[in-house]
C-alpha cells in the first residue's frame, strides 16, 4: 500500500509510525486507519524490528476525525457498503483492536493536541509519553456521539471509571499535565526530548529481552485485563512458562546471565509463538 497519510521508516530495530497530514493537525480519515492497518500488519511480519514508536507530524499528534464532510461527518449510513446499525464496524475499533492484538510493544510519542480518535487510538499502545501543555479530550459528548475505538473498555482500564466517566461526560479539553496525574500518560518530557525518551526505551527492549518472550508477555497482559479471576491468569501463566522454559531463548537467557554476557535470542515472534497461541476468542 502506497502510505499518503502516515510516514513508516525503522531505524535499526525501532520503527516510528507518524502520522502525517500536518496541515489538519493528523486528523484522521480512513485513508489513514487502513494505511495505519497496512502498517501494523507489516510490523508484525517484520522480525529485525522490536518496538514501534507511533507520533505526529507537526504540533499536533491527531486532532481528532476530519469534519470537513460538516454536520453529516458521523452519518456512516450512505457510506460505501450502505452499512447498517449492525453491519457498520467504527473504523477507530477497528484500529484499536489491530493494536491489542499486535506482537510488538507501541509507545506513543504524544507531540501535541490528541482529541477524540487522537487519544482513544493511543490507549492499547503500551505506553504514553506526553509533552507539557498539550490538548487532551474525549470530547465526543460534546459532538453529539459516544466514545469509540474500544473506549468504554480501554479508558476505565487505564484511569478507573471515575475519571473515565468525568472526562467523557463532560467532554472537556484538558493538559497532558492532568493525563499525568490520573495515569493517562507514564511520563511528561520536553518536546526535544519526547522521541530521544520514546526511542531510549524503545532500544531498551530491543537489546536487551527475547522477542518472542516480549511478544507473549505482551498478549497475557492486555488479555488478562477481562480475566474473570486470578485463577485464570495462573492457569495462562503455568501454560506459557512451561511452555518457554523449554525453548532455546530460556536456556540462553539463563546461560548468557551466568556467563555475564550478552544474551544472543534466536527465536522469532513471526514463527516462534507458542502452539497455544492465540488463545483467546474472537
Amino acid at each position: 500500500m502506497e502510505y499518503r497519510t502516515i510516514q513508516y521508516a525503522v531505524e535499526g530495530a525501532v520503527a516510528t509510525i507518524t502520522l502525517h497530514r500536518p496541515d489538519k493537525m493528523n486528523a484522521f480519515t480512513s485513508r489513514m486507519c487502513h494505511e495505519l492497518l497496512d502498517a501494523l500488519d507489516r510490523l508484525d511480519e517484520d522480525d529485525d524490528v522490536r518496538a514501534v514508536i507511533v507520533t505526529g507530524s507537526g504540533r499536533a499528534f491527531c486532532a481528532g476525525a476530519d469534519l470537513g464532510s460538516g454536520g453529516g461527518s458521523f452519518d456512516n449510513s450512505g457510506r460505501e457498503g450502505k452499512p447498517t446499525i449492525d453491519t457498520h464496524r467504527d473504523e477507530g475499533g477497528l484500529l484499536t483492536l489491530r493494536i491489542y492484538d499486535s506482537k510488538k510493544p507501541i509507545i506513543a510519542a504524544i507531540n501535541g493536541a490528541a482529541v477524540g480518535v487522537g487519544v482513544t487510538m493511543t490507549l492499547p499502545m503500551d505506553i504514553r509519553i506526553g509533552v507539557p501543555g498539550a490538548k487532551m479530550g474525549f470530547v465526543f459528548a460534546r459532538r453529539g456521539i459516544v466514545p469509540e475505538a474500544a473506549s468504554s473498555w480501554f479508558l476505565t482500564r487505564a484511569v478507573g471509571i471515575q475519571q473515565a466517566a468525568e472526562w467523557a461526560y463532560t467532554g472537556r479539553i484538558f493538559r497532558s499535565e492532568e493525563g499525568l496525574e490520573a495515569g493517562l500518560l507514564s511520563q511528561i518530557v520536553a518536546p526535544e526530548e519526547l522521541l530521544p525518551t520514546a526511542r531510549a526505551i524503545a532500544r531498551e527492549i530491543a537489546e536487551n529481552t527475547a522477542p518472542v518472550s516480549v511478544a507473549l508477555t505482551r498478549q497475557m497482559f492486555w488479555k488478562m485485563l477481562g480475566a474473570s479471576s486470578p485463577r485464570e491468569a495462573h492457569l495462562l501463566d503455568s501454560k506459557a512458562v512451561f511452555w518457554t522454559g523449554r525453548q532455546p531463548d530460556a536456556y540462553e537467557g539463563v546461560q548468557s546471565f551466568l556467563e555475564k554476557r550478552p544474551a544472543k535470542f534466536t527465536m522469532k515472534p513471526s514463527n516462534g509463538m507458542p502452539p497455544f497461541y492465540p488463545w483467546w476468542k474472537e
